[in-house]
């Protein structure tokens, strides 16, 4: 049976996750876990999930992920681990939601405005 791959997204990150039965190994774009998110929030972030649902020596995590900075990145495999989860075992739903792991952030970059020099700054204004 080939594997089945979750998506998960935030702000422009897009990442494609593989849960696999193993030893806890996480591989991030060939990496290794610890030399692709070296800050130990992101790292956190990303094995929330497993955490919770208490997994985190039972699967290993393949993820693709391009787009966007490093905590978006996370944030975007953090989503598709939870979604892998909730598919392997939907009883995992009740414990994951509280921590809010199963809502995609919808938060985006505003977009720039003509006449303004960025989203909502404006030029100085000039009475005279």
């Amino acid at each position: 049976m080939a594997d089945q791959i979750y998506i998960g997204r935030r702000k422009t990150s897009v990442a494609r996750v593989i849960l696999r039965n193993g030893s806890g190994k996480i591989t991030v774009n060939g990496k290794a876990f610890e030399e692709a998110f070296p800050m130990l929030l992101s790292r956190e972030d990303i094995l929330g999930p497993l955490n919770v649902t208490k997994n985190n020596g039972n699967y290993d995590v393949v993820a693709n992920v391009n787009g966007g900075g490093t905590t978006g990145q996370a944030q975007a495999i953090r989503l598709g681990i939870t979604r892998a989860l909730v598919a392997i075992n939907p009883d995992y739903r009740a414990d994951l939601k509280p921590f809010g792991f199963l809502t995609r952030d919808p938060r985006m970059v505003e977009r720039k405005k003509y006449g303004q020099p960025k989203a909502r700054k404006r030029f100085q204004f000039s009475k005279r």
